[in-house]
C-alpha cells in the first residue's frame, strides 16, 4: 500500500486554495490527485484549520492507545476468569 503523499497541513492548504479558485478540477490537476480524493478530503477536513487538524490527530492517537489498553485488559480479565473457573 502506498504511503500518504500529503500531510494534513498540506491537505488543508489545498482545500483553502480551492476556495479561492473557480474550478476544483484545476486544483486536482495541479497537485496530481483524483477528484474523488479531493472530495473525500473536503468531507473530512473541509471546515478545519491547521491547529484543529493537529488536535484531531493527537486525539486519534490517544484514542488508538486507549483502545489497545482496553483490549489488553479485557484479555487479561478473561484469562483470570478462565483460571478461576477451572477445578484443580
Amino acid at each position: 500500500m502506498k504511503g500518504k503523499r500529503f500531510t494534513t497541513e498540506q491537505i488543508i492548504r489545498i482545500l483553502k486554495e480551492s476556495e479561492v479558485t473557480e474550478k476544483n478540477t484545476d486544483i486536482c490537476r495541479k497537485y496530481g490527485i483524483a477528484e474523488q480524493t479531493f472530495y473525500n478530503w473536503k468531507n473530512k477536513y473541509g471546515a478545519m484549520d491547521i491547529s484543529e487538524a493537529i488536535r484531531l490527530k493527537v486525539l486519534e492517537d490517544e484514542n488508538r492507545k486507549l483502545k489497545r489498553l482496553v483490549a489488553d485488559l479485557s484479555l487479561d480479565n478473561q484469562v483470570l476468569k478462565d483460571l478461576l473457573g477451572k477445578n484443580f
